[in-house]
């Protein structure tokens, strides 16, 4: 027990002087032009000021230190901005600078390092990316192709309701309509619906809500720094599980485009031929002429977010 408790002094007196230290070097910053900021704690930084529902806590902290403050999420500095005179410099005149999004460990393990398109860094690859959704993956033209798929939805959805209308049945028209949205985006995207019914497509509805549910889950290793290589949740073994899931389902998704996509080639077909969007990017992937060359990984990270 006396060696533990050795231990354990040995373990705070670190602990206090590391806490120490960081707040003197700290404090050695300029911090002048820095927008106001209340009194933080150490480590946890103004957590505490947020609470549990984090805009009405922002908004009192507005009412009183002005439209744009200064914040420590744990280690993690941030600016608010609170009015929408202010949230147009950040989010307009000076967008280049404010293009990137913060770093969530969870979002950069499951998109193989931030190689999609919503959390990759503002560059030469993000640029190229908004360039191709623009002109072809969400352009008029793919959109008018599409069209047929989602015309599809809509009507087996009408019908749906009109049956079990005449069978004077009770449904939840919210969740149908969810389903509705689902179908759309999934079939637009590779082809494959979000129907209860359909087992792979469940699959598909199942992975995507576990995915949701731990990317939006607080992990205190990415805000405070004495925990950022310590995976004090356990959340790694869930991060494995479901990019395990996505990547067995997506390497089988794509081998049947690829094979899809050779018969075709084969037999000199295709004009005329509804392309879903994992289509387009396998276009791109192929294409040796093309301004960045696309991975394998930038697609199924691309197509994780998609789907989300």
């Amino acid at each position: 027990m006396v060696d533990y408790q050795g231990y354990i002094l040995l373990f705070i007196i670190w602990l206090i002087s590391t806490i120490f230290v960081k707040a003197i070097l700290t404090r050695k910053y300029k911090k002048s032009n820095l927008p106001p900021s209340p009194l933080s704690l150490p480590i946890i930084g103004h957590l505490h000021l947020i609470g549990s529902i984090p805009h009405q806590g922002l908004h009192k902290l507005s009412t009183k230190y002005g439209p744009i403050i200064h914040l420590f999420l744990g280690s993690m500095p941030c600016v608010v901005a609170s009015t929408p005179e202010s949230a147009k410099e950040f989010l307009k005149t000076h967008e280049t600078y404010f293009s990137n999004r913060p770093q969530s460990s969870a979002v950069d393990y499951l998109t193989y390092g931030s190689q999609d398109f919503s959390f990759a860094p503002y560059g030469p690859y993000w640029k190229f990316i908004k360039k191709i959704c623009m002109s072809e993956l969400l352009g008029g033209n793919t959109l008018s192709q599409l069209l047929p798929l989602r015309r599809q939805e809509t009507t087996r959805f009408v019908s749906f309701l009109l049956e079990k209308g005449k069978e004077n049945e009770v449904i939840d028209v919210g969740r149908e309509l969810l389903k509705l949205s689902n179908n759309v985006i999934s079939r637009m995207i590779m082809s494959q619906t979000c129907s209860e019914n359909d087992g792979e497509a469940e699959k598909v509805r199942k992975l995507v809500q576990d995915t949701v549910h731990l990317t939006g889950k607080f992990n205190i290793s990415d805000f405070i720094w004495f925990f950022k290589n310590w995976d004090v949740q356990g959340f790694s073994k869930g991060l494995k599980e479901i990019r395990d899931r996505f990547d067995s389902m997506m390497e089988r998704i794509i081998k049947e485009h690829q094979e899809v996509r050779r018969r075709r080639k084969e037999v000199g077909g295709g004009e005329g031929q509804i392309k879903d969007l994992l289509d387009i990017l396998l276009d791109i992937l192929e294409d040796e002429s093309s301004e960045i060359k696309l991975k394998m990984e930038n697609i199924k990270a691309f197509i994780l977010v998609s789907d989300k």
